[in-house]
């Protein structure tokens, strides 16, 4: 497994960051022991990164792969507080459900616009206090934005930024893959620590995982990617990518043959735009929320390139 400096953090990570998300009650809705299994396997193949957030309910998950696995694991949070209170009660919150007296990176997660960030600058404020106590190693923000990653750049307080990217530009908000690209150049430039989400474009784009791959271990300025995992045969799948190895046949078949299905995220606004641009009549808004219809839904996640939101994905 390849490690990089995480920016000026002065943290090494390896390329592959196990992305939480997926083990937890948003997406597969594993028990913390069976998440925890999964989580610890990646630690034992190298993975010593994992990207997670308040809002996953995945730390019980994290703890216990520290449990079963004793080795070195870089923990990188998010939530979505603007005071002070909030900020202080998700920080004592993920150091109880983890079980740890520190927080290696805590991010303000989906940056928008500066007008986000300066609304949630006391939340960060708190979390630079707990920095310079020595209580979280690193801070940062998490972003579909072009703007935001060029925002985000220019603050001298901001360590860490996780930006969407993938090969389609799937879920960048303002712009296109080429412009966050230039836009993550240059903070990288600036001596930001960059990884990378969504290189899968939240699922849709699983039909070309190769490709994909292969697009986003090509940016060297990426120090690492987060890619969601929750089965064994997935990170046999990607550590063995992301190291370059040839990939067992029979791994590829059973990931081949997995049930997935289309996952409507619990923010879906209702824009209509999914419904209007399926080709399959398998989406329709309800009420004010899109709903799948399984029967006719192909899989072939080419609504996600229409949803502003980035409410779609296949899991």
């Amino acid at each position: 497994m390849e490690y990089k400096d995480l920016g000026n953090t002065g943290l090494k990570v390896s390329k592959l960051c196990f992305g939480g998300l997926t083990v937890g009650p948003l997406q597969a809705n594993l028990t913390p022991e069976e998440g925890g299994k999964i989580i610890a396997f990646a630690m034992e193949k190298g993975v010593n990164f994992i990207d997670t957030a308040d809002l996953y309910n995945t730390y019980p998950h994290i703890k216990k792969a520290m449990e079963f696995s004793k080795r070195e694991l870089i923990i990188s949070t998010k939530s979505y507080d603007y005071e002070k209170k909030g900020a202080e009660s998700s920080f004592h919150k993920a150091l109880k459900l983890l079980g740890r007296d520190y927080i290696d990176i805590f991010m303000l997660h989906e940056q928008e616009s500066i007008h986000t960030i300066k609304g949630h600058w006391e939340a960060f404020e708190y979390f630079l206090k707990e920095k310079k106590k020595g209580n979280i190693r690193a801070v940062g923000i998490s972003t579909h934005k072009v703007e935001v990653v060029k925002l985000a750049s220019k603050i001298p307080e901001v360590d860490v930024i996780h930006p969407i990217i993938n090969i389609n530009g799937i879920g960048i908000g303002d712009g296109s893959r080429q412009d966050m690209e230039l836009a993550i150049k240059y903070a990288k430039s600036m001596g930001k620590g960059i990884y990378g989400m969504k290189p899968l474009g939240g699922g849709n784009l699983i039909n070309n995982i190769e490709k994909c791959f292969n697009y986003v271990l090509s940016l060297d300025f990426l120090d690492s990617i987060a890619v969601g995992m929750q089965s064994i045969e997935e990170v046999l799948y990607n550590v063995s990518a992301f190291n370059g190895w040839d990939i067992n046949q029979s791994i590829k078949d059973k990931l081949r043959k997995k049930p997935r299905r289309l996952l409507v995220d619990f923010w879906c606004v209702g824009c209509g735009n999914c419904e209007k641009n399926c080709t399959h009549n398998a989406i329709k808004v309800v009420d004010g929320k899109a709903i799948v219809n399984i029967e006719n839904c192909i899989l072939c996640g080419y609504c996600g390139a229409y949803c502003p939101e980035f409410c779609l994905k296949i899991i």
